[in-house]
């Protein structure tokens, strides 16, 4: 009877471990396929929005002066797809609502499918966004806010010296090469109020699973520690910079109880599930 019973026991385990497996595989493919419809849903008013905005002024499909924007011939998608949803991007962009809640008017420099400009027009902040990607700018549009093609160095040197109270660049400068960012943070500079803010995010490469999103991406140029950032922010002409890291991963250890093994998974989450970005925050 003691031997049967442990054969049923095991079969039971062995089932309940099957069970297990197959609920999480349904959860994977049920979570897949809301991000598949969510993305196709964007891709769908892509289209929509870009059909309009090419009738009304035809563009080329980007103006960016780096080589490698032009790397991908659909860099909507791509972005759609690893970046994640706008409803995503717009959590992750939330918190910055408040560092800009009196710096207007604010320049959202590469500001994608317009995610931050829809957070700072409901907080009432003025706001208008550029972008170098025709289908960026197209869709941006369609939310119904203000934003235009351009590359960002261009631009930037056409506006007024302290014409602007704050500057956004949420994962831009990693994209940009060595001359081209250090002319973007000097013209950022000079085209601040005095007290005006900077905020500048991007991957932070100390954590590896942020690199993995670093390198899955053709258009990037080099990753940027923050040391580096903040040294060339300073150089630009910024008086105070600070960093911020954001975007912790939701996976991470568990920490024991036993004190003498605690402390080093402590240190392996700091080393392998630290922040996916980080942000230098600059005041001219």
């Amino acid at each position: 009877m003691a031997a049967e019973q442990r054969a049923f026991n095991d079969a039971v385990l062995k089932l309940v471990d099957d069970l297990y497996e197959a609920a999480d595989l349904a959860m994977a493919r049920d979570e897949s396929s809301r991000r598949a419809l969510a993305e196709l849903e964007e891709r769908l008013r892509r289209v929509e929005r870009r059909g309009s905005a090419r009738v009304a002024a035809p563009a080329a499909a980007t103006v960016a002066a780096q080589p490698a924007a032009a790397a991908v011939p659909d860099y909507f998608a791509f972005e759609a797809r690893m970046r994640g949803s706008t409803a995503a991007v717009r959590d992750r962009q939330r918190p910055y609502v408040e560092d800009f809640r009196d710096a207007a008017p604010v320049l959202d420099v590469g500001c994608g499918r317009g995610e931050f400009l829809s957070l700072l027009r409901e907080a009432g902040v003025e706001a208008r966004g550029i972008d170098a990607d025709a289908d960026m700018v197209a869709y941006a549009g369609g939310e119904g806010v203000g934003v235009e093609q351009a590359d960002a160095v261009t631009y930037l040197e056409a506006l007024d010296d302290g014409s602007l109270g704050g500057i956004f660049a949420a994962q831009v400068v990693e994209h940009l090469p060595p001359a081209m960012l250090v002319r973007l943070l000097e013209l950022a500079a000079a085209k601040l109020r005095p007290g005006g803010l900077l905020v500048a995010e991007t991957i932070n490469p100390l954590s590896p699973l942020a690199l993995r999103s670093y390198f899955a991406d053709l258009t990037h140029a080099q990753p940027l520690v923050s040391e580096t950032l903040v040294l060339l922010a300073e150089q630009a002409g910024f008086r105070d910079v600070d960093v911020r890291y954001v975007n912790e991963p939701e996976d991470r250890l568990a920490v024991p109880d036993d004190p003498l093994i605690a402390g080093n998974v402590r240190r392996l989450n700091e080393l392998l599930f630290g922040p996916l970005d980080y942000a230098i925050l600059a005041r001219t």
